[in-house]
């Protein structure tokens, strides 16, 4: 008998030729007893460490009967009572057969190129590795350090080799694999190449704003203009390098100097008629003032400028400040301070008669609205946004709309609506430059839309595959916790810590505000399943204290509601 496991990219089990289907995987902790014995050295391991693993917070004899199922079905599932053997307290994964594992395969393979340093050898090794360790079961713990191992592995492998393109597909930002090709185009006297291994790089760190490519990168880059003559470099080309020195200014603290750089590539962006990098300069320019406290006035005289002299640009110059309005409405002071500074902006809008001013203003007065709990004012204004941003073209703005629209739908029980809401955002998502930030917050209603437990656990795998390395951290915060809430409930309680853990890290960075309180939450939820009362009402109590000072009643009282269900 022969068994073939593959953990890389995927899980499948083969045994004698015949892959196992997926839907007979249906016992979770079957599917997870076989992957622990394959990733543990001799496929073994002492029934306690396993019950450990598991069941952690469970009694000794819970944990056993536990094991025992698992081992039961992990057996049917694989068709062969011998193949999951129990000896003296050990559980061995098919200690008599021959068994093949890909992690295996690839581990000896990327040790014997990288002690012969033959380049055919690297690229077969690099040929094995199928993918991230179990990409399905992100958020499982106990695989954290076999799955950084293996990717490290396969990290020194791609670098050793100079497998740069392969270095690149496993972490786009990397920039020594991109300076690499950038290099290797400019010896070739491949300006088109470099220009666009640059690009390539300056968009995947967009992905976060206000992280931009590095000096070193940048005078590569110049060195690529360079090749050609003055009137051959395109006015982009030009901007999107100023628009890189103004993030090294921005990332070292010199911000009045990224300020000055900002204003000046706007300009420029403005009379190459760049939208989306007039868009990006003004994020670097509100990135630049909020670095030093002074967002909301900058945006004030911004919006009051726009909106009277440059109405064919206001919509991209709002998109850049964007996500700057959404993390004030989130700040520990609440959302009064924005809601006031909008309905002055509104009036201005209206006088200039600016749709994407008028559109902007009723965004952020419809969202103050709903954290306040007056829902029906808050659709008022936020149907009359989403109107008012379709007219102006300003799809970022249009997505939030139809997010918070959702958010409503969501409150008053209406699922179907908001899933139609949602499938609309997540649609239009995808036309902004700020897609990653926005599909990520449509993803996170997504995930409490869902009205199965099937489509739960879609629609939160779905998340995790957006949360990359680089992804907008407090874009994310709503996803994260959203998907935690759902697992604990739904009894997965193994993948929730670490979610919660991520989280609490990320909400750190800002003290005070709706993503503590959330987290305070979702904590609760985490205890009541873990059947710790006392700590999840107290967590309930902290949640709901934290969004009364925030001025948020409808999540104070349903957190409230959490505590009375049992009190």
């Amino acid at each position: 008998m022969r068994v073939s496991i593959h953990l890389l990219g995927r899980f499948a089990v083969c045994v004698d030729g015949r892959q196992i289907p997926s839907a007979d995987w249906r016992r979770d902790r079957a599917a997870a007893l076989v992957k622990l014995l394959a990733l543990k050295p001799g496929h073994r391991i002492h029934r306690e460490q396993a019950m450990e693993t598991f069941w952690p917070d469970a009694d000794p004899e819970s944990a056993g009967t536990n094991l025992r199922k698992a081992i039961h079905f992990a057996r049917r599932t694989l068709g062969a009572h011998d193949l999951i053997e129990v000896s003296n307290d050990v559980v061995s994964l098919a200690p008599h057969v021959e068994l093949e594992i890909d992690t295996e395969g690839f581990e000896a393979a990327a040790k014997a190129a990288l002690r012969d340093g033959d380049k055919s050898a690297f690229e077969h090794a690099a040929d094995l590795y199928g993918g991230r360790l179990l990409p399905d079961d992100l958020f499982v713990e106990w695989l954290d350090a076999p799955r950084a191992q293996l990717q490290q592995r396969y990290g020194d492998l791609l670098r050793a080799g100079k497998l740069w393109q392969r270095l690149i597909a496993l972490d786009p930002a990397d920039e020594q694999a991109q300076c690499a090709l950038m290099q290797v185009a400019l010896d070739a006297g491949n300006r088109v190449e470099a220009i666009r291994q640059f690009n390539q790089l300056r968009d995947n760190l967009h992905a976060e704003l206000g992280v931009g490519p590095s000096r070193a990168t940048i005078a590569l880059y110049e060195k690529a203009l360079a090749l050609s003559s003055a009137e051959t470099v395109s006015p982009l080309e030009r901007i999107r390098t100023s628009l890189a020195w103004g993030l090294v200014h921005l990332q070292s603290g010199e911000f009045d100097k990224a300020s000055e750089i900002a204003r000046q590539t706007r300009d420029l962006a403005l009379g190459a008629d760049l939208p989306r990098e007039v868009g990006e300069a003004s994020a670097l320019l509100g990135l630049a003032s909020m670095m030093q406290a002074r967002w909301p006035e900058l945006f004030r005289s911004e919006f009051i400028e726009w909106v009277r002299a440059k109405p064919a640009f206001v919509q991209h110059v709002f998109d850049g400040h964007l996500c700057l309005s959404e993390f004030c409405l989130c700040s520990a002071k609440g959302h009064a301070e924005v809601a006031g500074l909008a309905r002055e902006l509104l009036a201005v809008a209206e006088q200039a008669g600016s749709n994407a001013g008028r559109g902007l203003a009723c965004l952020l007065l419809g969202e103050a609205a709903l954290f306040s709990g007056e829902l029906d004012e808050a659709e008022g204004f936020l149907s009359e946004a989403e109107r008012l941003l379709l007219e102006a073209d300003a799809v970022a703005g249009r997505v939030l709309a139809i997010e918070r629209l959702a958010e409503i739908a969501l409150e008053r029980g209406q699922k179907w609506r908001a899933s139609r809401l949602i499938r609309r955002g997540l649609a239009d998502a995808e036309r902004s430059w700020l897609s990653p930030h926005l599909i990520m917050r449509v993803q996170a209603l997504a995930v409490r839309a869902a009205s199965t437990p099937k489509m739960v656990a879609e629609e939160i795998l779905a998340g995790d595959r957006l949360l990359t390395p680089g992804a907008c951290q407090p874009c994310s915060m709503a996803l994260r916790t959203a998907s935690a809430i759902a697992l604990a409930q739904a009894g997965e309680l193994e993948q929730v810590d670490k979610r919660l853990n991520e989280a609490e890290r990320i909400a750190g960075m800002w003290q005070g505000g709706p993503w503590a309180a959330a987290l305070w939450e979702a904590r609760g939820v985490q205890r009541r399943a873990q059947n710790k009362e006392v700590r999840a009402l107290a967590a309930f109590d902290e949640a709901a204290g934290r969004y009364e000072e925030l001025g948020r009643p409808r999540d104070q009282a349903r957190c409230l509601a959490r505590m009375g269900r049992e009190g």
